[in-house]
């Protein structure tokens, strides 16, 4: 029997590595999937590895990918703002979607920065969420995103500029903990004419809830609210509702009062969907009737 040639290291690393082989947007993919921080460890394993996750087109700071061990606040806060402006100062490509969501960082002055780093790009998905601290006043540069189909804001403060026309591409708003004027709110809503999923809870500076949006699919709502109204929602079809009071009030809310909530189910010709929470099912019920049930009811 004839042996083989012995197998030069090379050779062997060669057959080992195939991932290394693969096509370039493969790999961009794989890292894609990564947390930020293994992707960029990635730059240690060999030559053509270097650099190579400053093309990913999704960059996550989350809580998975950014671990910092320590108790100090000013210790994590100057960590996790060096490591994001590490990462987006060598990036090297369009960044499409861009999450920051880090249980440990406040509202600080630096996001102002790398929103308006972003909206000179392409991105086209945008998540922010603050988790600790006080409202996060957006900066007037986020709304200049021109090709955003996807925002997400957890405890933030809108007040967009005068010249403010709309996000013309966005298809999903979801807004959560966040405080804009009522006069903000509609003219958000009615200049977005591709929007098709609307989720609003916990919202604060308005409590009339005026939607029109011809596109919309889905609403999800949760807060205190008096009254809802549609206009122009014609292919509506999945709708949640919940409806919060203040304990203290509840005795004050009756029927009468709140009978222009009936108006909800009017404006739903085409609805296929409706969840309801059972406060609001209190609240628009006859006297006479008793609601016990405390989940969620889905038609």
């Amino acid at each position: 029997m004839q042996r083989e040639p012995p197998k030069f290291p090379c050779e062997i690393d060669t057959e080992l590595d195939r991932i290394s082989s693969l096509p370039g947007h493969v790999l961009g993919q794989i890292l894609s999937l990564l947390p930020i921080r293994d992707a960029v460890r990635t730059s240690a394993l060999k030559r053509k590895w270097r650099y190579k996750w400053s093309q990913i087109p999704h960059i996550v700071f989350d809580s998975q990918g950014i671990s910092i061990s320590s108790q100090d606040q000013t210790t994590i806060k100057n960590k996790l703002v060096n490591i994001i402006d590490h990462i987006l100062l060598l990036h090297n490509g369009p960044i499409y979607k861009f999450k920051l969501s880090h249980c440990d960082l406040l509202g600080v002055s630096d996001i102002d920065r790398w929103i308006l780093h972003l909206s000179r790009g392409s991105t086209k998905e945008f998540v922010l969420e603050i988790w600790k601290g006080q409202q996060y006043k957006l900066p007037s540069c986020l709304f200049s995103f021109k090709n955003l189909v996807y925002l997400e804001l957890f405890n933030c403060l809108l007040k967009p500029p005068l010249a403010f026309k709309g996000f013309r591409n966005l298809k999903n708003l979801d807004l959560q903990h966040v405080t804009l004027a009522q006069e903000v709110f509609e003219k958000l809503i009615s200049s977005c004419a591709m929007l098709e999923r609307l989720t609003l809870i916990n919202f604060d500076g308005f409590t009339h809830l005026n939607i029109n949006a011809p596109n919309l699919q889905f609403f999800d709502v949760e807060g205190v609210f008096d009254d809802v109204s549609f206009e122009n929602t014609f292919v509506l079809a999945l709708v949640s509702i919940g409806l919060y009071v203040n304990v203290k009030n509840d005795q004050n809310v009756s029927y009468g009062s709140s009978s222009k909530l009936l108006r909800f189910f009017v404006n739903l010709p085409h609805v296929r969907r409706l969840e309801i929470q059972s406060y609001f099912l209190k609240v628009i019920s006859p006297p006479t009737l008793s609601i016990v049930h405390q989940s969620p009811l889905k038609f």
